[in-house]
């Protein structure tokens, strides 16, 4: 008899995300923890990555934290999407460094969800802190159509 290992929600959600999440695969993104409501990530920072003054673009921070937020908000199994976006840069990340983004959730309704996302170094130190309103389409990430 084969035993099949338990999946949690979050695991299933983020499995199903990730299978097609070609963005976050191209930026070298990996899912380190989901849990419900909870997501964290890392990512790190490449040669690609960096502005003209040689640290991370503001863009590149901006993907990393909206994908931790997406993970999060995706975590109870129901599809959400961004509805508003915004971000704190507080310091410059550089090439070579290991960043790692958590994604919490404040406030889950029935359609409409808040979320914090900090984003660190492998120092600790805050690079980027990210809140996002989440809203519901409708219907269970399982039930999405899939190629």
């Amino acid at each position: 008899m084969i035993t099949v290992p338990n999946i949690t929600t979050a695991q299933k959600s983020a499995h199903i995300m990730y299978r097609g999440d070609a963005c976050a695969k191209a930026m070298g993104m990996s899912i380190e923890k989901v849990e419900e409501g909870f997501a964290q990530l890392k990512m790190p920072i490449t040669i690609n990555m960096l502005n003209g003054h040689q640290s991370c673009h503001g863009g590149v921070l901006f993907s990393l934290a909206d994908t931790a937020f997406a993970y999060a908000c995706n975590s109870q199994g129901y599809a959400a999407v961004a509805s508003m976006c915004s971000i704190d840069f507080i310091r410059p990340g550089f090439e070579g460094d290991l960043l790692t983004a958590c994604a919490t959730m404040k406030h889950q309704g029935k359609r409409s969800g808040l979320y914090e996302v900090e984003i660190t170094n492998q120092d600790g130190k805050t690079l980027a802190l990210f809140q996002g309103r989440s809203h519901r389409l409708g219907y269970r990430l399982e039930d999405a159509p899939h190629d």
